[in-house]
């Protein structure tokens, strides 16, 4: 995944611009290495200068599309933006999902584009900040993916065992208040700190390695979410290495797998883990329908080394996010 900073939105909706920069950061290196997907912008809908960037973001999407098109590329390589959860006015529960009021035009023609171009929505969850600032309230096996009697959603009865699914769901529903349905979404961020201040609680490096450990399982197991059974929930976790000089709250520097000089932080189970295969199916349906788990689907092949998967995905986010390393 290469993502293109915020700053270059405004330049790259020029087409000329978008070419060029294509023709510089994508076509060279491919296919001698994987890249499956183009990040426009990181967190547009949240930045502190939302009102430009949300101008720049849709025209620069089409303008890096309209390239990978003319140079071939478009087949293999989606273009998207991840969005942070502040994106969503409601999430809880899932069924309740829906977009903050400021943001929906530019979200609508966020979605058109992905709708367009088959590529998928992206979401930034981090459960932990949730259990963070209500930990009295918000039960952290809930949030860790250990056994737990979790939710019942009282519109769709969907049962839930964890918070990033019922977060990722929220998504779903908020896309199909907007009329958008069918569009893959996909965790372009997560992950838990094992360390942090004395008022960041739950930042642990034991609820850190339950957290990515139990997620790991999960995805190894192709899981997807209640509304979504068939469609396994692609995830991407942050981050590869803890980074040390990072500013901010202790927890900033501590979400890595690995410490700066490779040692490892917390054993998350990597070397344990094996090459699978399986089929998956997905489902649509309009926003009426969403409490039905299956009514058309599209059947999937996904073919992956596990170990290989896990350490692209910490990767690329220690190259994908705008902080600073």
């Amino acid at each position: 995944m290469v993502t293109i900073e915020n700053a270059m939105l405004g330049q790259l909706m020029n087409p000329q611009a978008g070419l060029q920069w294509v023709n510089a950061h994508i076509k060279p290196y491919v296919p001698a290495t994987k890249i499956t997907s183009i990040a426009v912008g990181n967190e547009v809908f949240t930045d502190d200068d939302t009102t430009v960037l949300l101008a720049n973001l849709v025209p620069a999407m089409v303008s890096i599309q309209t390239a990978l098109t003319q140079l071939g590329l478009d087949s293999y390589i989606k273009v998207s933006t991840p969005c942070s959860l502040a994106v969503l006015e409601e999430s809880y529960p899932p069924s309740a999902g829906s977009f903050k009021t400021q943001v929906a035009g530019a979200m609508s023609q966020l979605l058109q584009f992905l709708q367009t171009t088959k590529a998928p929505f992206w979401i930034n969850a981090y459960p932990y900040f949730a259990y963070k600032d209500n930990p009295n309230k918000i039960s952290l096996d809930y949030v860790l993916f250990n056994p737990n009697s979790g939710m019942i959603d009282p519109y769709t009865k969907l049962h839930y065992d964890n918070m990033l699914y019922a977060q990722v769901d929220a998504a779903i529903f908020a896309m199909a208040r907007l009329g958008f349905n069918g569009i893959e979404v996909k965790v372009s961020e997560t992950g838990w700190p094992s360390k942090g201040d004395a008022n960041e609680i739950g930042a642990t490096l034991q609820n850190a390695a339950l957290y990515n450990r139990n997620l790991l399982e999960r995805q190894l197991a192709n899981e997807g979410t209640p509304l979504r059974p068939r469609m396994r929930l692609e995830v991407y976790l942050f981050a590869l290495f803890n980074e040390d000089m990072k500013p901010g709250p202790t927890s900033e520097r501590n979400y890595g797998l690995f410490q700066p000089d490779g040692t490892m932080a917390y054993n998350v189970g990597l070397s344990t883990l094996s090459t699978t295969s399986t089929t998956s199916s997905t489902s649509t349906a309009s926003i009426s329908d969403l409490t039905s788990s299956a009514t058309k689907t599209t059947t999937m092949e996904f073919h992956q080394s596990w170990v290989s998967w896990i350490f692209v995905c910490v990767v690329t986010f220690q190259v994908y996010m705008r902080r600073p390393f």
